[in-house]
């Protein structure tokens, strides 16, 4: 890498959220994401074709298979999240209850997505439309990441200094 990027990726390092986004845990909640866009797909699939296959009206089938389907990636992304992507973490999960937890994690999921749409509908007016949403998507993850980081699998101020995001 060219040395002027590599001064410059050092100087974003040292700002405290534009830092946190290009630490090795961003990658890993990355990764997570992904896992949990499969994980929706299939409960989608699975819901809609087996579970609910016998409910007489489409519109509610599917919305259920949805309801389903969302929960399920959610709660595998907030699992997966807390066991590997903030796993270092553990002393903060002993002081709050598990169902608290995975309410802040699934309320920042919530507005992640309310920040996605609203994003896409005002981008969409200046870019092609899938552009718009590509966009939004990165502001989206990375208010999610930062809230779930400081929020949800937050540090306590009496855990061991930062050097968590080493690979």
């Amino acid at each position: 890498m060219p040395i002027p990027i590599m001064k410059a990726l050092e100087r974003l390092a040292g700002v405290p959220l534009v830092g946190g986004l290009i630490r090795y845990r961003f990658i890993k909640f990355g990764a997570v994401g992904a896992f949990g866009v499969l994980v929706n797909l299939a409960m989608l699939y699975l819901a809609k074709e087996f579970l609910f296959n016998a409910i007489p009206w489409p519109k509610v089938s599917l919305n259920l298979s949805l309801a389903f389907a969302i929960f399920c990636s959610t709660f595998s992304n907030f699992t997966w999240n807390r066991l590997w992507t903030w796993s270092d973490r553990k002393a903060h999960r002993a002081g709050k209850p598990l169902p608290v937890q995975f309410g802040q994690y699934a309320l920042a999921c919530w507005v992640g997505i309310a920040l996605q749409f609203m994003f896409t509908n005002i981008l969409a007016a200046f870019l092609y439309y899938l552009a718009a949403n590509l966009v939004a998507i990165v502001i989206a993850s990375s208010f999610n990441y930062v809230v779930n980081d400081l929020w949800t699998f937050r540090r306590h101020a009496t855990a061991a200094p930062r050097g968590d995001d080493e690979p």
